[in-house]
């Protein structure tokens, strides 16, 4: 015999018992008293559901914590991909051909503007200078002679020109013959042609001393070729020329050596056309390259014209580097500082989801019931140690941030405020 489902029923039987014929007793054994019971009752009877009932009974209020937020404006940034670039990049030429006489220099050394790179061997350079002086000194020479010529073909012409004056006015009187006046005639026509034949020959000479000028130039030329100095204050990227190497202008190799100019150096980045308004020549940025380095800068040029693969545009910011640490290639993380938006600064915890997925923040509004609960959609600046920057709420905003997830849209809440850094 099965006793299991007996117990069971003597206890089902005993608290029918307890609860129906003595339930006073029962009540007062838990510590419930009649009015206790009759409130029970009065509360879950259908006949006090009246509106003043409903009227009487106090709305339920969720207590939260808000903080009292004020925008402030936050400068934006322009975040960039980009490398370092050296600010000049040089592969000085040799001008001339001629072998190296000059010992070399090792690439990593630091030079001076101005300072010999490489020497070539003179050879026959100096004989040509001097050839082509001499030659200037003797079409010098030539100008007296022939300025001579023209003075004195001039003079001619003046005799020649006041005797057709005499013949004439003769011949007009009847003291002179026709033949007198052809002669004379004939004569000022040959010292005009003199005139002209002196001054040609004088701007022949004048003609030679120029070609004589350019000559002795040209060789002076070659010979200030022979020294190649650094264009600028840099770092030597290659070792200069070694010592009896032969550069050659004519298609041969004529590099003496590739130089860098590294202070100050160049951050390249590339900006978005979706950004480019936001970017100006001369505003502030910074960048902090893959070793870990921060550097900052200013903007100093901005592309206005777009690469056709892209569609971004470039732009150079300027850093000093005194110490050269900062080497051409490195890649760098850049930011550039755009126009201030403003923003509210709120603890991470603050922010939520509303019901379509919506980041946002629930804040406390006043209205005429007192404090209401409120979702307000944002936008995520920036998030720093501090909180995070958000923009779309009102100027002044009481942010939930104890509680918000108790309550939805339209919830009454009471309030208690917490201090900023709380």
């Amino acid at each position: 015999m099965r006793i299991f489902p007996i117990i069971l029923a003597v206890v089902v039987m005993t608290a029918l018992f307890l609860f129906v014929l003595q339930r006073d007793a029962l009540l007062g054994f838990a510590g419930i008293g009649a009015d206790d019971a009759e409130l029970s009752e009065t509360a879950v009877s259908p006949e006090v559901d009246t509106p003043d009932a409903v009227a009487a009974i106090p709305e339920r209020r969720v207590s939260v914590v808000a903080l009292s937020s004020t925008a402030q404006t936050v400068e934006n940034a322009v975040v960039l991909r980009g490398r370092t670039e050296a600010l000049r990049q040089v592969t000085v030429l040799a001008e001339t051909s001629g072998r190296v006489v000059s010992e070399p220099l090792r690439k990593g050394s630091q030079v001076e503007a101005g300072q010999l790179m490489c020497q070539l061997d003179p050879g026959t350079r100096g004989v040509n200078l001097a050839e082509a002086e001499a030659h200037l000194l003797e079409a010098r020479a030539r100008v007296p002679e022939a300025e001579s010529r023209v003075t004195e073909a001039a003079a001619r012409f003046e005799e020649a020109r006041i005797n057709e004056n005499v013949a004439r006015r003769l011949a007009a009187d009847g003291f002179a013959s026709e033949t007198r006046v052809a002669g004379a005639d004939a004569a000022l026509a040959t010292a005009q042609s003199a005139v002209s034949s002196a001054i040609t020959g004088l701007e022949t000479v004048k003609a030679g001393i120029q070609s004589a000028e350019a000559s002795v130039e040209r060789a002076e030329q070659e010979i200030t070729h022979l020294t190649i100095t650094a264009p600028f204050a840099g770092v030597l990227e290659t070792d200069t020329a070694e010592f009896g190497a032969f550069l050659n202008t004519q298609g041969g190799n004529a590099t003496c050596a590739t130089i860098l100019q590294l202070n100050p150096i160049k951050l390249v980045g590339f900006v978005p056309e979706a950004n480019i308004d936001l970017v100006q020549v001369g505003a502030r940025a910074g960048a902090q390259l893959a070793s870990g380095r921060e550097v900052a800068g200013l903007v100093t040029f901005l592309s206005r014209s777009a690469d056709l693969t892209t569609r971004t545009f470039r732009t150079e910011i300027e850093i000093a580097n005194p110490d050269l640490g900062i080497r051409d290639g490195q890649t760098a993380t850049i930011g550039i500082a755009a126009e201030g938006t403003p923003a509210h600064l709120l603890p991470a915890s603050a922010l939520t989801l509303n019901d379509n997925g919506e980041l946002g923040v629930r804040h406390a509004v006043e209205t005429d019931n007192g404090h209401e609960a409120a979702f307000a959609p944002v936008v995520l600046l920036r998030d720093t140690a501090a909180g995070v920057w958000v923009t779309g709420l009102p100027e002044i905003a009481d942010v939930i941030v104890v509680g918000q997830e108790y309550v939805t849209e339209g919830t009454l809440v009471t309030v208690t405020y917490r201090e900023d850094g709380a």
